[in-house]
């Protein structure tokens, strides 16, 4: 019974395609019998199931469970949820893995899997080798596992609700953008002081409102509208399966992650002098030189939030982020992507704090950047040409970082172009304290891309 997965379907940090297309359920059952191999060649048998709030999880769901339970695992079904629920099922009871069944941030009619295995990111190799297990499935040989249904939502949201101290009551306006959250936002948001103005807070598949991206400024528009309308200090919103944030100030300026990062890091350095903080290559300066500001180690890794989150474990580091809203808390958490529970901290720091969001904005270096240049890039050169741009600057001796890519830093600032691991385009990024030094960046960075055939997009 080998099993053959459409290959666009297997990404870096999940398996990810469109349903009825590039993924069907005979796909989820085929995942769940090769993870139960995978897990009981580590030595488990016991795994959480979860999806989200799309047309298609509970079919994909049910395929998978059956998967699971063919080859003898015992699984524990939390049901509908954000992703980090399951994260939080994994790390809290007594499971040997996890698996999500979402789409995360993509357009309707694209579902997936997001997997924990023994406490770890799974990505990467690991995802391959679920497809290599695939192709020698034969009939199951194991007597069924078990299946146990349970409830966890309470015990989550007493868990993101016990790191709320703040006095100082809150104006807050919150969209789950018809996402996983929904649910838990409104249970949550029940409990806290101040007032709390929800839009679009059904979960609803079709995302009739807006796509459920915060990282995108269109869909933002309707959560600022709300800001302005009802006084808010703040408004926070959440991508489909609830592992980033997205948030507006009362001014309507949008706060993207490394923004966040640094009123994050300055309250964990408080309480943890000198410890390392992690960001992304993607960051703004102005994040690590205020990471070293308050008194910590600024570290810099490869984006992505399944390899951040193996480097967070790995270091021991209190927090860790990405420009993208992905914010991983070791301090008082377990280490994973939770954007509500982020939401709770900026809350509470706020609530504690004299100033405002929009007023500790005004406090942060002014610096001008271009947003996340993408543009489209065979998958057969998106690498070759990083490593052509890295050779020439080797050979003209320039600053670079080469984590991830090349980072260049130069008088004017820095600028970035890495190759995307999830899709064929290229990414670049550009920084300075100028409108100057900023064009000067963009001049050296379309330099370097036109001697290797490609042209910068504007921006």
């Amino acid at each position: 019974m080998p099993h053959r997965f459409d290959p666009t379907i297997l990404r870096e940090y999940d398996i990810r395609g469109i349903v009825g297309d590039t993924l069907s359920t005979a796909d989820a059952q085929a995942i769940g019998r090769a993870y139960a191999l995978t897990l009981k060649a580590s030595g488990g048998r016991r795994v959480a199931v979860g999806y989200d709030g799309r047309l298609t999880s509970p079919e994909l769901a049910a395929a998978l469970v059956d998967g699971l339970v063919s080859e003898g695992t015992d699984v524990l079904r939390i049901g509908r949820g954000p992703t980090p629920m399951l994260y939080y099922a994994a790390a809290t009871l007594g499971v040997d893995g996890g698996i999500m069944i979402t789409g995360s941030h993509n357009p309707p009619e694209y579902n997936g899997f997001k997997f924990v295995l023994r406490g770890r990111a799974f990505y990467g190799a690991a995802i391959q080798s679920l497809a290599e297990t695939a192709l020698t499935l034969e009939a199951p040989q194991a007597a069924r596992g078990r299946i146990e249904d349970r409830d966890i939502r309470d015990a989550y949201v007493e868990r993101l609700a016990r790191d709320y101290h703040g006095s100082r009551p809150l104006i807050v306006a919150w969209d789950p953008g018809n996402g996983a959250t929904g649910e838990i936002v409104q249970q949550l948001t029940a409990r806290l002081p101040g007032r709390h103005v929800l839009i679009n807070a059904a979960i609803d598949g079709h995302f009739p409102a807006h796509h459920p991206d915060p990282t995108v400024p269109e869909n933002l528009v309707q959560l600022r509208q709300m800001v302005a309308r009802e006084g808010c200090e703040l408004g926070i919103a959440f991508d489909g399966d609830g592992d980033r944030i997205g948030v507006v100030d009362a001014t309507g300026e949008i706060w993207w992650g490394d923004q966040l990062m640094i009123i994050l890091a300055r309250e964990v350095l408080a309480r943890h002098p000198g410890a390392l903080i992690l960001a992304d290559v993607k960051a703004s300066q102005v994040l690590f030189d205020e990471i070293a500001r308050a008194g910590g180690r600024p570290v810099m890794t490869e984006t992505g939030h399944s390899p951040i989150k193996a480097k967070l474990a790995e270091t021991g580091a209190p927090l860790a982020g990405e420009m993208s809203g992905h914010i991983f808390f070791a301090d008082s958490y377990y280490g994973f992507d939770d954007a509500v529970y982020v939401a709770i901290r900026l809350l509470d720091i706020l609530a504690r704090s004299p100033q405002s969001l929009a007023e500790l904005r005004r406090g942060l270096p002014s610096v001008v950047n271009t947003p996340e240049l993408r543009f489209p890039c065979a998958e057969a050169r998106k690498f070759a040409i990083v490593r052509e741009v890295a050779g020439r600057l080797q050979q003209a001796a320039a600053e670079v970082n080469e984590i991830d890519g090349v980072r260049v830093r130069t008088v004017d600032g820095w600028w970035l172009l890495r190759a995307s691991n999830t899709q064929d385009v290229l990414v670049a990024r550009a920084e300075s304290g100028t409108a100057e030094g900023l064009a000067r960046l963009k001049a050296e960075l379309a330099a370097q891309l036109a001697a290797s055939g490609v042209a910068l997009p504007d921006a």
